[in-house]
């Protein structure tokens, strides 16, 4: 698959590259591209990412440093989709408007999360998987569900314990 008039950090690894497709993009110094991802012209993708197989970042899409893209993240970036104007001709180029995502520093979103365009997701916060996010996400919120709802928040996260066999019994959503 192609790799075009991108910007391309030299110590970028991308994994499988006959297996992306990447053009017109930007990608910053360290950051690890897994096989089966799309990302299209205009995206920037920050120092230090993750972006995990199968995900697809459209125009518009910005990842500062440090984020992580699960699996199969798709984003959109176009409010009102449709294949035909209302004069019932193709839509071109010219015929829509660019809904662009931020997502700021630190973030992780979930395996198969959806994100809709014209959102910021907050520094540090945690999309969960599967979620849909329609909105705007808080810095250090923890998102999840279909529209995304605010269930937690990172910095009340219990530490990891390398010797525990079960989940401690303070994570949000456990009784």
């Amino acid at each position: 698959m192609p790799q075009k008039d991108c910007d391309i950090a030299p110590d970028a690894r991308i994994f499988q590259p006959e297996l992306v497709n990447l053009y017109g993009c930007s990608i910053g110094s360290e950051t690890r591209i897994g096989p089966f991802v799309e990302i299209q012209s205009g995206c920037v993708v920050g120092a230090r990412c993750k972006v995990s197989s199968h995900s697809f970042l459209c125009e518009g899409v910005t990842l500062e440093d440090e984020v992580f893209v699960g699996h199969g993240v798709m984003f959109t970036n176009d409010l009102f989709p449709a294949s035909t104007t209302p004069d019932g001709s193709l839509k071109g180029g010219d015929d829509w408007e660019c809904a662009p995502v931020l997502v700021r520093e630190g973030a992780a979103l979930g395996s198969n999360a959806t994100i809709l365009g014209g959102i910021t997701i907050g520094s540090h916060a945690l999309v969960g998987a599967g979620a849909v996010v329609t909105r705007d996400v808080p810095d250090f919120a923890i998102v999840a569900g279909n529209p995304a709802r605010v269930v937690g928040d990172v910095r009340h996260r219990a530490p990891r314990d390398a010797g525990a066999t079960s989940q401690p019994d303070n994570i949000v959503g456990l009784s």
